[in-house]
């Protein structure tokens, strides 16, 4: 049976380990949540591929509720309790370090699928892949023409045999400008991946990327709908 396409696919949210939102009290898989890490100096920073040495803090909320959780001192206070008391430096321009960390970890990830040949650019060869049932991820820049997206949409659907499903390639975040520079090509405007395991991979920093933007939607990926109301317990774990 055919997976979904631009759904999660497989199970490997599911099996993700549990992290708790500092903010919320809400867990979640680690990979629908931001880790925040601390510096050797202290400083508060964005670990968009939760990597970092040492111990963090997890948060998923929107970037709007960040801010306001900043500007109501929520972040100091829920970080002070996750790093333990240790002296914290809380950077002014965080929620949109944030954002650019999650932007470029989503964009590399591209490049990455770019170099296996496994992400097709161009319009002609995106619809030869398509209608031949060989495209697993389709998506669109943010400036995308409609006309444009709507042929490609279609011989997708024709390629899958669900002519009137109404299924469509999701639109990001980025226009064609930047990710025409994170591809290193020219006027990159539709994207799709041909393999499933590599479709799996992007959707783990594309739906951190959407939720933090508030998109979830976009990719039918989301926390879940008490992510944003407050909860008494907060903790954090690496």
């Amino acid at each position: 049976m055919r997976i979904p396409h631009n759904e999660p696919l497989g199970s490997a949210a599911s099996e993700a380990p549990e992290r708790r939102c500092i903010l919320t009290g809400a867990h979640g898989s680690r990979d629908d949540l931001v880790r925040l890490a601390i510096s050797p100096e202290g400083l508060v920073l964005p670990d968009a591929l939760a990597r970092a040495p040492g111990r963090g803090a997890w948060i998923g909320v929107s970037r709007g509720d960040l801010e306001t959780a900043i500007a109501k001192g929520k972040l100091k206070s829920g970080l002070a309790r996750a790093f333990k008391g240790a002296e914290l430096t809380i950077p002014t321009d965080l929620p949109e370090r944030i954002e650019a960390a999650l932007r470029r970890a989503f964009t590399d990830r591209l490049g990455l699928e770019m170099k296996t040949g496994r992400l097709l650019v161009g319009s002609d060869r995106i619809a030869e892949n398509a209608r031949g049932g060989a495209v697993e991820w389709l998506a669109h820049a943010s400036d995308a023409g409609e006309d444009g997206s709507r042929k490609l949409d279609q011989a997708w659907r024709v390629g899958l045999d669900e002519e009137g499903s109404g299924r469509q390639g999701i639109t990001l975040p980025l226009d064609r400008a930047a990710l025409s520079v994170a591809l290193g090509r020219d006027n990159v405007v539709h994207l799709a991946l041909t393999d499933r395991d590599a479709a799996a991979r992007l959707e783990v920093p594309l739906g951190r990327l959407l939720r933090y933007l508030g998109l979830a939607e976009a990719s039918e990926q989301a926390i879940g709908d008490d992510a944003a109301e407050p909860a008494a317990s907060m903790s954090a774990t690496n």
